[in-house]
């Protein structure tokens, strides 16, 4: 866990500060009416930063709790494309720290600990497996929205 941990701390920082370079104009954009901007993308990111969240805690007091989410509910609700990027930014770097805090904290065993993600049949994963899951796929969205090389997920 603690590597996974140190991967998340890293990247922080520097993809922040990347996001902050690209103007409004360029995280607003939609390639189709039906595709996400780089805003909404953005957006994604932080709706899987709560929803991780929850269950890196939740998962360490209940026993397989059920949490998944409609990422395009999700998306449409909290109105990221209406929303300032530099906002957005500022929330994702903070919710990442939090979940930096909460995964630093969480015992060996606990880390062992299941949560089901899944939405129609049970898919059961550990806060461990979960972790390293959502670093891999924070990269793959953030290398996509800043048009960096694509890191497959």
């Amino acid at each position: 866990m603690k590597k996974i941990v140190n991967q998340l701390e890293e990247l922080i920082s520097p993809y922040s500060e990347k996001l902050l370079l690209p103007n409004e104009k360029y995280f607003s954009e939609k390639p189709f009416p039906e595709k996400w901007s780089r805003k909404e993308e953005l957006g994604h990111l932080i709706d899987s930063a709560h929803n991780n969240l929850r269950r890196f805690v939740v998962a360490q007091y209940e026993i397989n709790p059920k949490i998944v989410y409609d990422q395009n509910f999700w998306n449409v609700t909290f109105c990221y494309q209406h929303q300032s990027t530099q906002d957005l930014i500022a929330l994702w770097k903070l919710l990442n720290r939090q979940i930096c805090e909460v995964l630093k904290s969480t015992s060996e065993q606990n880390s062992k600990r299941l949560c089901n993600t899944g939405k129609e049949e049970p898919e059961l994963h550990s806060i461990e497996w979960l972790a390293g899951d959502y670093v891999k796929h924070l990269l793959h969205h953030l290398h996509h929205i800043l048009a960096l090389n694509e890191i497959p997920y």
